[in-house]
């Protein structure tokens, strides 16, 4: 084998653990937009996948799908970028991430997806390339600069929506899958600094071989390996499937006091804790149905900017805190 050999092996000899990583992250992700999807459909309370618990698997699963991204980028072209198969691959990737913007802003007009997973990596996949020949210890410090800029860099000065992409606006952008440039960049960076460090000690032979029993194996790799196709047919099928259910076994229907109860605590929470917000809640929705106004607030006949909602605002704010 010569020189070119050992520098750029063959596209065939892959490493069989990183698809299965890339396979158990897939299948995770799955599981999140199950639930999601029951959500959606009306069996779990609104807000569930995005707080909590299930907020924290969310964030875990994109962290370790983004920085396999990451480490695939060093394998691919860290001796020598190869432009054809980069080229055919974002080709792919921003065609599916433009697929999932159009599909979603007709299902979910008030919240659909325009810089989402797919959109990340898109762009993370060509600022990678900035990053290819630096250091693995550069690519690092880089990996946490840029998950630390929220906190940060954040301003007003980039409200503006051509500026939601960055991720550093002032105001909440309201999106069913929000994956911007900071931080989530960092977690491509934290993955090509991994790879560059596995190949500093010749580590990446750990990543050969086997990782679960033969047939669980064989089906992860096969997943890891057509990770896009998987991406965009795993949703319509799951979701799909839960609308069936719902035909079967529809979902209790929640009153508009349930309903109005879990919005104003959802929104409630974005400043405030949970037993603050469903006091405040409870006693919004008594003061508007002891005024008798209960049906204009719920269909968006009166808002905050109503002397009387106002007037009911500060009154449950006072009763709603600690005595």
């Amino acid at each position: 084998m010569n020189q070119a050999e050992i520098l750029n092996p063959p596209a065939k000899a892959r490493l069989g653990k990183l698809d299965v990583l890339r396979g158990i992250a897939l299948i995770a992700m799955a599981t999140y937009h199950t639930g999601w999807d029951f959500e959606f459909f009306g069996y779990l309370e609104p807000g569930t996948t995005g707080h909590g618990a299930w907020k924290l698997y969310a964030r875990i699963i994109a962290s370790t799908f983004l920085a396999l991204v990451g480490f695939s980028l060093v394998l691919a072209h860290g001796q020598e970028i190869r432009w054809r198969p980069f080229g055919i691959r974002l080709a792919q990737i921003v065609i599916a991430a433009l697929a999932i913007t159009l599909v979603t802003a007709y299902i979910t007009p008030d919240n659909f997806v325009f810089f989402g997973i797919l959109h990340e990596i898109a762009a993370a996949s060509v600022l990678g390339l900035l990053f290819l020949r630096l250091p693995a210890i550069v690519v690092a410090i880089a990996a946490v600069a840029v998950i630390a800029a929220p906190y940060y860099l954040v301003s007003s000065t980039f409200d503006a929506p051509i500026f939601w992409g960055l991720g550093l606006s002032e105001i909440i952008i309201r999106s069913n899958d929000y994956v911007p440039i900071f931080p989530w960049f960092g977690a491509v960076l934290a993955g090509m600094a991994l790879a560059k460090f596995m190949q500093n000690f010749d580590a990446l032979k750990l990543l050969a071989g086997n990782i679960a029993p033969a047939w669980l194996d064989r089906s992860l790799r096969f997943i890891g390996k057509h990770s896009l196709a998987f991406y965009l047919i795993h949703q319509p099928v799951l979701i799909s499937c839960v609308f069936l259910i719902s035909q079967l076994f529809p979902p209790a229907v929640a009153t508009p006091q349930e309903v109005f109860g879990q919005a104003c605590v959802q929104s409630c929470q974005n400043d405030n804790d949970k037993a603050f917000c469903q006091k405040f809640c409870e006693c919004v929705i008594g003061q508007t149905e002891t005024q008798g106004i209960f049906d204009d607030v719920f269909a968006g006949r009166r808002d905050q900017s109503d002397p009387e909602m106002q007037e009911i605002a500060g009154f449950c704010t006072q009763q709603s805190l600690p005595q």
